[in-house]
């Protein structure tokens, strides 16, 4: 495998030309200075930005893993830019960042935070991805106006929410309510996929998640074909985004989600020796 091959400069282009403005949401790649043979692909979530994963990314490529951070079109830019998306865009950007790192590297785990969870479960039924740690993962989001989405996106363009200043670079204070319908026709998707889901899969989730039904990150956990899975649960005072500091236990995350994929690791080059 040829780490060196391994190019996003195209990715980071095209960003630039959708109105990607901070280098912080821009997709990014970081080569660790002694590889391991592995990859990860990091897929943040809906209306955030790449940058919702990079203190993961950083963790990771310290300890050998040559890792990925996936932008998914329409975020980084604008609310408008992400009202005019679809979910099948966010697919095939998720499943050719996996194909290209796979192209780079001997194995590739997937980690994604809520609707990037998603997208990677989608992924892995098309490739053969050595694990997936899935972070606050849904198969329903909390608002009770969610359901009808279909019908209110013709009458309501955007949801409004608060957003403290350090995070209103990383994050959209409004919602297009278009985009919560597309995730609607993504969950459709992805609930029909799961039992041919075979994947090893992490799942972890949150009591204090105000964002998504986290009795349906159970469901999804439930449903996952896989043989070798795990669940886990945080309690109320930890939130939806797992991965910043805004979560006290953020690194407990991190070290559940290493402690998973190294374990999948010993096992694979076990394999490889014996």
């Amino acid at each position: 495998m040829n780490t060196s091959s391994l190019s996003i400069d195209q990715d980071i282009e095209q960003a630039r030309r959708e109105g990607v403005v901070f280098d912080q949401n821009l997709p990014f790649l970081l080569e660790p200075s002694t590889p391991n043979g592995a990859g990860v692909v990091l897929v943040h979530g809906f209306t955030a930005s790449p940058w919702e994963m990079r203190r993961f990314g950083e963790e990771l490529a310290g300890l050998g893993y040559l890792v990925l951070g996936t932008r998914l079109p329409g975020h980084g830019t604008t609310p408008e830019d992400l009202e005019r998306r679809r979910y099948e865009e966010w697919q095939e950007t998720v499943t050719e960042d996996c194909r290209k790192l796979m192209l780079a590297t001997k194995r590739v785990y997937g980690i994604g935070v809520s609707t990037g969870a998603l997208l990677l479960l989608g992924a892995s039924a098309e490739l053969p991805l050595s694990g997936l740690v899935l972070l606050s993962p849904y198969l329903r989001v909390q608002h009770r106006l969610a359901p009808h989405t279909g019908l209110l996106r013709f009458f309501k363009r955007f949801q409004h929410r608060s957003l403290d200043s350090r995070n209103s670079r990383y994050y959209y204070n409004r919602r297009p309510v278009r985009g919560i319908h597309q995730i609607h026709q993504l969950i459709k998707r992805i609930r029909k996929l799961l039992p041919q889901i075979t994947t090893p899969a992490l799942v972890v989730s949150a009591e204090g998640d105000r964002t998504i039904r986290v009795s349906t990150a159970v469901e999804l956990y439930e449903k996952i074909g896989s043989e070798h899975k795990e669940y886990h649960r945080y309690g109320p005072d930890v939130p939806h985004v797992l991965t910043t500091r805004e979560n006290p236990a953020w690194r407990e995350v991190l070290e559940l989600t290493v402690e998973f994929i190294e374990e999948l690791e010993n096992r694979a080059q076990g394999d490889e020796s014996a």
